[in-house]
């Protein structure tokens, strides 16, 4: 007999996961992402994106007018738990070219999300950058969350493209979600679950392979292409 009430399908094995420890350490082959700290990242990174404005556009902070005032905003992030804060470390240079965030971190659902991104210019673009986002939903993937979450600014079109690219799946547009800076916001999401991590995966690291990059640097296959037979939904919009 069909159950009138259908109910979500049994987790006998679900075992919350961990939250991300505060020592968090990720190495790469492009990257080296650790914990941000204002005495060992402010300077270095703000030298990377010093009069770039248009990078805090789609933040709830910034931009940042001189080194002390950025070295105040990355100290009050140290210590924070959610978000988890990540610098981004190119390896061999050791150039500071960005930061992370785990957040609305709940391992009680197995979801957690990345968000609050600062790419500088010469980060953006870069295998090293997609690096950085591979490793840390890696990361969350073989903790033991469930599901990864993206959203961003309904407005911002690079990110929703980002997020596609990356491999997340079109969620929807939560309408007048948040008010940051003055401004309404209606927020897009995205996420990946672990049902897709296996093949997303698969196409991270054929992408990232030094086989997949010419003599000049271009790409032989695009990300997009490899993860476009993952997502189950797509972006309307871009």
């Amino acid at each position: 007999m069909t159950d009138p009430r259908p109910k979500g399908f049994a987790l006998p094995d679900w075992q919350e996961p961990p939250a991300p420890p505060s020592d968090l350490v990720i190495d790469g082959r492009h990257v080296r992402l650790e914990p941000l700290r204002a005495e060992d990242h402010a300077a270095l990174l703000f030298k990377e994106i010093e009069g770039e404005d248009w990078l805090w556009d789609y933040m709830p902070v910034g931009p940042f007018n001189s080194v002390a005032q950025f070295h105040r905003f990355v100290q009050s992030c140290e210590g924070s738990r959610d978000p988890h804060y990540l610098a981004i470390r190119l390896a061999g240079s050791g150039r500071v070219v960005g930061f992370a965030s785990f957040l609305r971190i709940t391992p009680a659902s197995g979801s957690i999300e990345v968000g609050f991104i600062m790419m500088s210019p010469a980060l953006q673009k870069t295998p090293a950058a997609t690096e950085a986002m591979y490793l840390m939903m890696s990361w969350a993937f073989d903790a033991g969350y469930r599901r990864y979450e993206w959203k961003c600014d309904a407005l911002n079109a690079p990110s929703r493209r980002a997020a596609q690219r990356y491999g997340f799946s079109y969620e929807g547009i939560f309408r007048q979600a948040t008010v940051y800076k003055g401004r309404n916001r209606d927020t897009a999401w995205f996420a990946v679950i672990d049902q897709d991590w296996p093949a997303l995966k698969e196409a991270f690291d054929v992408w990232l392979s030094p086989a997949n990059f010419g003599a000049d640097g271009q790409q032989r296959e695009s990300l997009a292409d490899l993860t476009r037979l993952v997502r189950v939904s797509s972006d309307p919009s871009v």
